[in-house]
């Protein structure tokens, strides 16, 4: 056992890790500059870096004059390109074999970005540090993890690339199994539930994994704190049928696959004792509060993404975890990764990231500029240049094709870890309610949602999940609050939440403009239970992973398809009264 563990130590020292992470970002300016020139050296010869004339030149100053800011619609003929067959050097020196598809979850479809081994090498890299940081805080011996995650099946695109979400690209990669072997605990579930064709089957299994290693379970985990509590949403509606599939040693014949029914098999024997826990702790909890501690005693604690659009989850999340810690993962995206969590005892709220300023060269656009429409092109600034208390809104360049590419996201600068800042997510810059003036965020639009909850209170109802959509259908335009409750409400205390949302959003060109009507009253409309489920099938059929899904918290007017499944799942419709 202790040459096991001396085996283990040896591929991963976690003291290692935080000294080469803290060397890194002792100096942050200096690893800046020579990340870019090694990007620009290795891609220098593209035909993307050739029409711009940096002629071989790999220093900051140049790249800023001749490279243009750009976004995804900019690059996306070029991307085209490599996935339809294109092997010349397009976008980067080495050819790109593996895409990856963005969620795609608010315009509703996905974007094509590329992945390459730079980019697998930099999320072994966050995961080891983050893993190295949140070890030291709460460490954890020999046990398992319940993970939560999904892959989706990879396909071809016309030119024969690997094409899958991103998380699955990661799943998939060799290495990334043989550095989570080396550095954390096995997972509970074998492969043939990860990788699973049907969600529902594999999560069943996932769940039933749990409970035969209930006491082995250290670590609750998934991509993001949504899939961790639909998890345990599904285990109240199914927990009687797993504990007579515990009892006899039997799979239920819910579960089809043959090539889960037959890894399961081979983990699943008669426990009747084990049954007869289970069914005793879930018949006492009250309302299934500390629901996650009762069922793993020894979860030390709960780990995803939990920022953005996963705030609205915390609530439920915390409501299943009882008092046990819940920490918040990485910060990333399709595109790439952006920061590690080195503070893990931050409630996510509070969760900041720590730039690695190895793994791409990073911008930040000042956000006031950026909002008043002023020429982007003067106004960004390097990674040790930000202020501290500013937004801004990050653009970076990476060793997969993407030069000075505006993520999209608006974050703030809460700090920094010697000379690299700490970020905090604000919200998704694309994601704005705006018909005139008004300017509300995934923010704004949560703390609304918050706002008007708390009407729901002593009904004991909640509202499960939500989404909004700018309706300029009439004129003048609104906008459209779409809810699932866990039960009935009664119209009177529905129309109290409608009146309360509408008086939520604060924004000042949102107030003046509902005052003299340039924006018409809200609309808030209940849909069906289960009608989020229905989205999450929907982007799944799309061949999404269920690992990336995000609840879009505003549907975009290309978006047809979520808005017809929204529009014919409302069951009762309200129309504030708050400006009357």
């Amino acid at each position: 056992m202790k040459m096991m563990v001396e085996n283990i130590e040896k591929k991963f020292d976690a003291e290692q890790v935080i000294e080469d992470f803290e060397v890194l970002t002792k100096n942050a300016g200096r690893i800046q500059e020579e990340t870019l020139e090694k990007i620009l050296e290795e891609n220098g010869g593209t035909e993307y870096l050739k029409q711009w004339g940096l002629n071989g030149r790999t220093d900051v100053e140049t790249f800023k004059a001749c490279v243009p800011i750009v976004s995804h619609n900019d690059l996306e003929p070029y991307i085209q390109r490599i996935a339809d067959g294109d092997l010349s050097p397009v976008l980067t020196g080495k050819p790109i074999e593996t895409i990856s598809l963005s969620s795609g979850t608010t315009q509703g479809k996905p974007k094509f970005v590329p992945f390459n081994d730079e980019l697998m090498d930099s999320t072994m890299q966050i995961f080891k540090t983050s893993f190295a940081f949140r070890n030291r805080e709460f460490p954890i011996g020999n046990g398992k993890a319940l993970q939560f995650i999904y892959s989706s099946k990879q396909f071809k695109t016309k030119g024969g690339l690997a094409a899958g979400t991103a998380t699955t690209n990661v799943y998939r990669n060799a290495q990334f199994k043989k550095t989570m072997k080396a550095m954390s605990t096995p997972v509970c579930s074998p492969d043939e539930v990860i990788f699973g064709p049907d969600f529902q089957q594999s999560l069943y299994c996932h769940l039933l994994c749990g409970l035969i290693f209930h006491d082995e379970v250290q670590v609750v985990s998934s991509t993001f704190a949504h899939s961790i509590v639909h998890a345990f949403r599904t285990f109240e509606q199914v927990w009687e049928a797993l504990v007579v599939d515990i009892r006899k040693g039997v799979l239920s014949s819910r579960v089809t696959v043959p090539s889960i029914r037959l890894a399961m098999s081979k983990l699943l024997k008669p426990d009747p004792e084990l049954a007869d826990t289970i069914y005793s702790k879930c018949s006492s909890l009250s309302n299934w509060y500390g629901l996650i501690p009762e069922l793993f005693p020894n979860t030390k604690y709960i780990y995803g993404i939990m920022t953005g659009s996963m705030e609205p989850y915390l609530k439920k999340l915390r409501h299943y975890a009882g008092e046990l810690p819940l920490l918040s993962a990485d910060y990333g995206s399709s595109e790439g990764w952006v920061g590690v969590n080195v503070n893990p005892k931050f409630p996510p709220e509070m969760v900041t990231y720590a730039v690695l300023p190895n793994i791409g060269y990073f911008e930040f656009l000042p956000l006031e500029e950026n909002l008043i429409g002023m020429e982007q092109a003067n106004s960004p600034v390097g990674l040790t240049e930000v202020k501290l208390g500013e937004e801004y809104e990050i653009v970076f360049t990476n060793f997969a094709g993407l030069y000075r590419y505006k993520l999209g996201d608006v974050v703030k600068i809460k700090g920094f870890h010697n000379g690299t800042p700490e970020l905090q997510f604000v919200c998704r810059r694309n994601l704005l309610l705006c018909i005139n003036i008004d300017k509300n965020t995934e923010k704004d639009l949560q703390l609304a949602v918050e706002a008007a909850g708390k009407h729901l209170v002593d009904e004991k109802l909640e509202v499960v999940d939500f989404t909004s959509h700018v309706n300029v259908s009439g004129d003048p335009g609104h906008y459209a609050i779409f809810w699932e409750l866990s039960g009935e409400a009664t119209d009177e205390i529905l129309q109290e939440c409608c009146n309360c949302l509408d008086k939520s959003f604060l924004d000042a060109g949102y107030v003046s403009s509902r005052k003299v009507n340039a924006i018409g009253a809200l609309e808030l409309k209940i849909v069906k239970r289960g009608t989020f489920h229905k989205i999450l099938d929907h982007f799944v059929g799309l061949g999404g992973a269920v690992s990336q899904f995000k609840t879009p918290r505003c549907v975009g007017p290309k978006n047809s398809s979520l808005i017809q499944i929204l529009s014919s799942n409302v069951v009762k419709s309200y129309s504030s009264t708050a400006f009357c």
